[in-house]
C-alpha cells in the first residue's frame, strides 16, 4: 500500500515538473507582458485640470493631440463653473491647473497664493450672446424684447458663473434686469443655460458664443456689446500645490502654443 502510495506520489511530483517547465519561453513572454505593463502605469503620469463648462469641447479636442504628443500623460478635466472650482480648490482639491472664465476667479487665488503670478496668463476671450430655441415661435431679436415677449429666461448663477454675472451686469446697463428679474431661471454652469434653451423650458437664454456655436437647436439672435460688461477673459494658470510641476507646467506652455490656440479659436474664443 505504501509503495503505491509512493508510486504515485513520484508519478505526480515529475508530470507537475514537466508541465511547469515545458513552456519556459511562454511563461517569460507573460512576465515581461506584466513588467511592461505595470512601467507603463508607473510612468503615466495623471494631470488634472479644472476648467470652466464653456471650455469642454475645445479642450476635449485639445486633450486628443497633446496626449498623442506626450505618451506619458493622461490629461483629467474637471469642467463646471469657474465659482465653485475656485472654491473646490480652496478647500485643496487635487488640481494641477486652473483654467478659468472670469479673471476675478483667477485673481483671487494669486492674491491667496494659490496660483504663482509667474504661472498665469489671460490666454482666451469669448461673446457674450442671447440665444433663443431654433423653431421658436415668439419674436425674439434683443435684449430688449427679453422684457415683454418671454416668460422664462435662463441665465447662470451670477454669484458662481461668471456668464450668469455678465449677463446680469448687461441687461442692468440696458435698464432691462427689474423688468425680467422674476422670469429668470438660475443654471449650475453656461451648458445647462444652453440645455434649458435647447429643450424649450425657457424662451431665451443668455451664454457663451462658444457654448452657443456648438448646438444646433438653438440661434443667436444678438450679441451684448462688449461695454455692457467686464471684459471677458480666460486666464489660466499652475497650482501652486501641484504634484506634478514639471507635467504641468508642460501643459500650460502648450496652451499658449499655435496648436492649442487654433483649436480654441476655431471653438469661437478670441485670441488675448
Amino acid at each position: 500500500m505504501f509503495k503505491r502510495y509512493y508510486l504515485f506520489t513520484s508519478i505526480m511530483l515529475t508530470f507537475i515538473l514537466l508541465f511547469g517547465c515545458s513552456n519556459p519561453e511562454a511563461t517569460k513572454n507573460t512576465n515581461d507582458r506584466n513588467d511592461s505593463e505595470q512601467t507603463a502605469s508607473k510612468q503615466k503620469v495623471e494631470v488634472t485640470m479644472s476648467a470652466a463648462a464653456s471650455l469642454q469641447d475645445a479642450l476635449t479636442n485639445i486633450e486628443k493631440k497633446y496626449e498623442n504628443e506626450h505618451k506619458n500623460v493622461d490629461l483629467k478635466f474637471n469642467f463646471g463653473a469657474s465659482g465653485a472650482l475656485k472654491q473646490q480648490i480652496e478647500q485643496g482639491a487635487p488640481v494641477d491647473l486652473f483654467f478659468s472664465a472670469a479673471e476675478d476667479k483667477f485673481d483671487e487665488l494669486v492674491q491667496k497664493g494659490e496660483i504663482p503670478k509667474s504661472q498665469g496668463v489671460d490666454l482666451v476671450g469669448n461673446d457674450l450672446v442671447l440665444v433663443v430655441p431654433k423653431d421658436t415661435k415668439k419674436d425674439i431679436k434683443d435684449f430688449a424684447d427679453l422684457s415683454t415677449k418671454t416668460n422664462k429666461i435662463a441665465l447662470g448663477t451670477p454669484d458662481a458663473v461668471p456668464a450668469g454675472n455678465y449677463a446680469k451686469q448687461t441687461l442692468e446697463k440696458l435698464h432691462v434686469w427689474n423688468d425680467v428679474s422674476n422670469k429668470i431661471v438660475y443654471a449650475k454652469d453656461v451648458r445647462q443655460v444652453l440645455s434649458y434653451v435647447e429643450t424649450g423650458n425657457v424662451d431665451a437664454g443668455i451664454v457663451y458664443k462658444t457654448d452657443a456655436l456648438i448646438s444646433n437647436k438653438v440661434k443667436i439672435v444678438a450679441t451684448a456689446d462688449e461695454a455692457t460688461h467686464d471684459p471677458i477673459v480666460y486666464p489660466v494658470g499652475v497650482i501652486k500645490d501641484t504634484k506634478h510641476p514639471k507635467e504641468a507646467k508642460e501643459f500650460y506652455k502648450y496652451l499658449q502654443g499655435k496648436e492649442a490656440l487654433t483649436i480654441l479659436k476655431e471653438y469661437g474664443f478670441v485670441s488675448k
